[in-house]
């Protein structure tokens, strides 16, 4: 959690040192990342809770966001802007937030990583939407506690896999 500025990652760090109370205290609408001003996407506090890496004591209880934008260091937010928690703070690495790490996984209820997918061929990559098809019908997803944005990794998986197929075929134009 921050009482931080938000400053790039280029300045120094991924939060600058400086208290900036003015700045992370500006009025804001609710819902709205007082970091870069983007309207988050509300998620449940059991979501929060569960990925977070530090002490659930500083969770209050009240309405948060996932803030879904890439170069902005928050990932969850509260309704008023007054209590934020950036990449550091949560247990995973977050998809939307690293989603050219290799690492990174894009369904975190079966496992499937990007450099995993990136590697597979689009009929794979099928597959791998089949197989979370499976699971979803079979009741063996947890999406509302393991992703991070608190819903549904399957639109990920299959943005992830649209995204691969134009990239390819640009690159086989080319």
């Amino acid at each position: 959690m921050t009482d931080m500025c938000c400053c790039v990652p280029e300045a120094g760090s991924a939060l600058c040192e400086q208290p900036a109370p003015e700045l992370m205290r500006r009025s804001i609408s609710p819902g709205t990342c007082p970091c870069c001003g983007e309207r988050g996407k509300p998620v449940q506090g059991q979501t929060v809770k569960s990925l977070l890496a530090i002490s659930l004591r500083t969770v209050r209880d009240v309405q948060y966001h996932f803030c879904r934008r890439r170069d902005c260091p928050v990932v969850y937010f509260s309704d008023d802007g007054q209590q934020q928690f950036v990449t550091s703070d949560i247990r995973e690495l977050v998809y939307q937030k690293e989603p050219d790490t290799d690492q990174v996984q894009v369904c975190y209820c079966f496992g499937y990583r990007a450099g995993a997918l990136r590697a597979a061929s689009a009929a794979e990559r099928d597959s791998i939407i089949a197989d979370i098809n499976a699971g979803i019908q079979a009741s063996q997803c947890a999406c509302d506690l393991r992703n991070p944005q608190g819903s549904c990794c399957l639109g990920n998986v299959r943005a992830f896999g649209r995204q691969r197929t134009a990239a390819l075929a640009v690159n086989s134009e080319a």
